[in-house]
């Protein structure tokens, strides 16, 4: 069955912490773009501000907020999945949109994306929350806000993560390989603009539980993930093993 493919990560990879400092820069082409966003203003006030932040005891989730560029290479990106801000609570951050670590209670909007998963594609909802199976295949499951404090939702927000993900997504949008942009909820699609052909964008409501089944584009019943994979295939690429 898939879902035994969704068997927890290793303990290592898996365990809570709050952030790690200062924080390893990306590799491979990433690279390139965390080294001129930290050269920049914008870039220096934000790390100079979660620095301050640090020393007066703040906790600050995940423990590594590039992580989405170390699972998910830029020659490697297939999908981008755009979501806002990390889990707030003790635990649950990742470092990778809409996921959590797998012994952390799946969130009501992870569980509304499982289920329109299974009405898709009829496949079992994953034992656990965690979604690096999705960015090992080409899936970058990224932030527009990479980091946040305990308790505080957007509590980092317009502290100018969001001039450094604009950038990921230009990487992105100008790297050749066609790719899809799923934009869920008003949030994601601000950067709509971003996206240029021969890049794609679908977009639904938030799966959030106060908006899934609302109009005029329900996120039940979007049927993302089979539009990607039958995309995927008209291109030879493989499926995405969701």
């Amino acid at each position: 069955m898939q879902s035994e493919l969704w068997g927890a990560p290793a303990a290592s990879q898996a365990c809570a912490q709050t952030l790690q400092w200062p924080i390893a820069p990306p590799p491979g082409q990433w690279a390139s773009a965390w080294t001129e966003w930290q050269a920049q203003p914008a870039g220096q006030a934000l790390l100079g501000r979660l620095a301050l932040r640090l020393q007066q005891g703040a906790t600050i989730y995940p423990p590594d907020p590039l992580r989405a560029l170390r699972l998910t290479p830029l020659d490697a990106v297939q999908v981008v999945i755009l979501g806002q801000d990390p889990y707030h609570g003790p635990g649950q951050a990742q470092g990778l949109a809409f996921s959590v670590a797998p012994q952390v209670k799946t969130p009501p909007s992870l569980r509304n994306v499982f289920q329109e998963l299974r009405r898709d594609l009829q496949t079992p909802v994953p034992l656990h929350g965690c979604l690096e199976r999705w960015a090992q295949q080409g899936v970058l499951l990224l932030n527009t806000c990479l980091t946040v404090e305990d308790g505080q939702a957007a509590s980092h927000a317009q502290w100018g993560w969001e001039l450094f993900t604009d950038a990921l997504i230009r990487r992105c949008v100008e790297h050749a390989t066609p790719k899809t942009f799923v934009l869920w909820g008003a949030h994601a699609q601000t950067k709509r603009a971003l996206v240029q052909p021969p890049h794609r964008v679908l977009t639904a409501n938030h799966p959030s539980p106060l908006s899934a089944t609302r109009g005029p584009q329900p996120f039940v019943g979007c049927g993302h993930f089979g539009d990607i994979n039958r995309w995927l295939r008209a291109q030879g690429r493989a499926p995405i093993i969701w």
